[in-house]
């Protein structure tokens, strides 16, 4: 069984925000290992990238000191709260021993074409002076320092991620042990549309422009053709146009805005004509072309055919420059579409010849066959998926393993040549360009090929590739000569449970999964999926907001661990509500948390010396009162397994052995009943196995104390007993008024008073007696209950 925690980024001091989804984990890892499971439960550091080096540059230290030092610390507050890691298989990815297989993963990846450098917009964040990954834009806004983002034109490496567009979304139906918000933002950002591709020819240049849409059966309602302004065929465009000195202007404008500010509900919408043409392929007709910012070069084909009639970012458009809005879909319900606003909607086609009359689904098929049989088109399937940039003009990452020759191009570095090891004695401050590039001695080397002077790749990997395949090297740390082997990665992958935050489920998991399949198909590896269950946490705010350095929040686990000892942090944490929920930190929780420990160790302080000499298991017939507590205590058994077991409802689990430590105190040993000392004895082993996932040094010293020799964490997991269970129970008829009103199961050792409440408080007789007197309450105790009322 293979549990794993998302590895932190030890950019800063370890607080207890970090600690629960470790605890989780650790919860799971020691249930499985007591159900016999052979359990890999690994542990490491995502050390590169941004957190780091931000963290070290604002300290003034270099990152590699600043990220080892860090690195002690979590992991010396990781043993001392008690969390089982298997540290022989430590991988820390700031490390030669590891960066040398990302850099290797890069090669393969472009060896099979997945990995590529082109010349495109990037997203550049002013603060970190590096590019950003689309994935890494949250508001249009740098996700690491809250930077707005502005766009640069750079050369840089991507990976193609949109070759496993289709197979990303299609085996999400294999992860059904994910959650469905997960799901869904993937499904989200993968953005499959279906549609059609069409060529409009641009008149004056002779030239084809494909657009994609996914209403084909609006193309008789296009009045006007956009280009987005980035697009290369404006530089064409702009040589004859009378309206250049317009077309620059806006073009400079657009790249000061940041995409979301271009495409955002209601936004205004900026145009400037061409004074060219495009024809539309279905009639033949001449629309104007513009250059419009509400389009966008990444997204379609950088083009949009205009239906303002039918779109509202068009029609918005349309209305503000006096282009005409022609309707050629009819609302099913109303005669004729609205005047004032467009109609998005499916319905029937009119004024659009051979068309007209047809459904917007039948129409759609007919057109798109139309323009198939004409060669004006093709069906075509969209993702709003992009390729996956990787580039960084920073320091802290893995270098990229190529290099630039003048005779050969670009070259990959060998294999037997990796690792290409990031230099220690560089200036890393950032500078909008690579730290890298100031290393003669890195920068300068012999071309692989020809063995020329060649210049080194000076770029970084982002951080995300390096996290992007950590859990198969897990399998086999170790090992020199490859990354990992076929046999230890197939016997332990997929990650059985794979623990997190919620933040990662467009970064870092379609990356993995993305890594999983290029590896796969590179016969790797035998599975396609690199996760089988996720289980996404919440966060621990205080006064609020997200436990954080720089917001002064934060509260220390060495602190919570010296005065109130580790076992207090890890129920606290359990204990708050449930963990797939945001917590609020409480000082009053803590000290619950702590109370309740004592109280345990009070009562098994009190009740060792009492059974000290009660040797083995009763197995004869149990006294009432020591039956209904091993009743409790088996239910207790029952509860908590199912509680942990796939539904991680630890904080109900731990209220169930709150509840049975209750029990216990109630619980009367008599001299005359030798049965309630072996019903307690037997109890309070169960309360302590049952306890020890959550709370495992003080369970520890107590199983000790119990007098038993193995230690609790190798012990098997306590088996409920079905047939202590089950309640005796017996039928109570329930009359209101002489008429019977419900019958009532009652627990056979329930007292008058007691069953007398169970009938009161039953929904069915609740109904019947709310807001009336009681005059009479007659029970015959196991046959019929009668309840007079006024």
């Amino acid at each position: 069984y293979y549990v794993l925690e998302m590895f932190p980024y030890p950019s800063g001091d370890p607080h207890m925000g970090h600690l629960k989804n470790y605890v989780i984990g650790d919860v799971v890892a020691r249930y499985k290992i007591r159900n016999d499971y052979n359990v890999l439960h690994p542990m490491g550091w995502d050390s590169f990238g941004l957190p780091a080096e931000n963290a070290a540059i604002q300290h003034k230290i270099h990152p590699h000191v600043w990220t080892k030092n860090n690195i002690l610390k979590m992991k010396s507050m990781l043993e001392r709260i008690g969390i089982t890691y298997d540290w022989d298989r430590e991988v820390t990815t700031c490390e030669p021993d590891y960066y040398k297989w990302t850099q290797w993963i890069f090669l393969q990846l472009y060896k099979k074409g997945l990995a590529y450098k082109k010349k495109s917009p990037v997203n550049w964040c002013p603060n970190c002076k590096t590019v950003l990954a689309n994935e890494q834009v949250v508001d249009g806004k740098c996700e690491r320092c809250g930077t707005e983002v502005t766009k640069k034109e750079l050369s840089q490496w991507f990976f193609k991620i949109t070759d496993y567009a289709e197979r990303l979304l299609e085996d999400i139906k294999l992860l059904d042990g994910w959650p469905k918000r997960v799901l869904t933002m993937q499904k989200n950002w993968i953005g499959k549309s279906e549609g059609a591709e069409v060529d409009f020819k641009i008149k004056e240049l002779n030239e084809k422009i494909p657009v994609f849409t996914t209403r084909p059966d609006t193309l008789f309602g296009v009045t006007f053709f956009a280009l987005a302004p980035e697009h290369p065929l404006v530089d064409k465009i702009i040589e004859i146009s009378p309206y250049k000195k317009r077309i620059e202007e806006l073009r400079t404008m657009a790249r000061k805005k940041k995409d979301i500010e271009r495409t955002a509900e209601g936004a205004e919408k900026e145009g400037v004509p061409t004074g060219y043409f495009a024809i539309n392929p279905i009639n033949g007709e001449e629309v104007p072309i513009w250059i419009a910012d509400y389009i966008l070069l990444e997204y379609g084909t950088g083009a949009i055919m205009g239906v303002p009639a039918h779109d509202h970012r068009d029609f918005e458009f349309a209305k503000k420059y006096n282009v005409p809005i022609r309707p050629v879909i009819k609302p099913l319900k109303e005669k004729t579409p609205l005047p004032d606003e467009p109609f998005e909607g499916k319905g029937i086609i009119i004024d659009s010849e051979e068309f007209s009359g047809l459904s917007s689904e039948e129409g759609k098929e007919k057109i798109i066959k139309y323009i198939e049989k004409k060669k004006n088109g093709k069906r075509k399937v969209n993702y709003r998926l992009r390729d996956w940039l990787i580039s960084r003009q920073r320091y802290w990452g893995a270098p990229i393993p190529v290099v630039y020759c003048e005779k050969c191009g670009i070259v990959p570095v060998p294999e037997k040549e990796l690792p290409i090891l990031l230099p220690e004695n560089v200036d890393f401050l950032p500078k909008g360009k690579s730290p890298l590039a100031t290393s003669e001695k890195f920068v300068n080397t012999i071309c692989p090929i020809c063995g020329g002077s060649a210049k080194r790749e000076v770029e970084t990997m982002d951080t995300f590739v390096d996290s992007s395949w950590y859990y198969i090297r897990y399998t086999d740390p170790h090992n020199d000569s490859e990354p990992f082997t076929k046999e230890h990665a197939d016997h332990w992958l997929p990650v059985d449970q794979y623990i997190g935050g919620v933040e990662h489920a467009i970064l870092h998991l379609m990356y993995s999964r993305f890594i999983t399949k290029a590896l796969y198909d590179m016969d790797y590896i035998n599975f396609v999926e690199p996760f089988s269950n996720l289980f996404t946490q919440g966060m621990i705010t205080k006064d609020g907001a997200k436990m954080s350095k720089s917001k002064g929040n934060t509260i220390s686990p060495e602190d919570i661990i010296k005065k109130y000892g580790a076992d207090t942090a890890r129920i606290m944490i359990l204990f708050a509500g449930p963990p797939e929920l945001d917590m609020e930190w409480s000082d009053q929780g803590v000290e619950g948390a702590f109370r309740f420990l004592n109280r345990v160790w009070r009562l098994y302080k009190k009740s060792i010396p009492i059974i000290k000499n009660i040797n083995g298991k009763y197995n004869g017939e149990f006294s009432k009162e020591s039956k209904k507590l091993m009743r409790k205590a088996h239910q207790t058994i029952k509860k908590v397994t199912q509680d942990i077991e796939g539904r991680f409802h630890f904080n109900t689990a731990i209220s169930s052995i709150m509840e049975l430590i209750n029990a216990v105190y109630k619980f009367q040993v008599k001299k005359d009943d030798e049965t309630s000392y072996y019903a307690l004895k037997e109890t309070l082993n169960i309360i302590i196995s049952l306890l020890n996932p959550f709370a495992p040094h003080i369970t520890e010293e107590l199983w000790s104390n119990m007098g038993h020799k193995e230690p609790l964490y190798f012990s098997d997991w306590p088996e409920y007993r079905e047939e202590l269970i089950e309640e005796e129970l017996y039928l109570v008829v329930v009359q209101v008024n002489g008429k019977v009103r419900a019958k009532i199961s009652i627990p056979k050792d329930k007292n008058s008073n007691e069953v007398k409440e169970s009938i009161l408080n039953n929904e069915k007789i609740k109904k019947w007696i709310e807001g009336k007197e009681i005059k009479k309450f007659i029970l015959i105790k196991g046959k019929i209950a009668n309840i007079v009322i006024s």
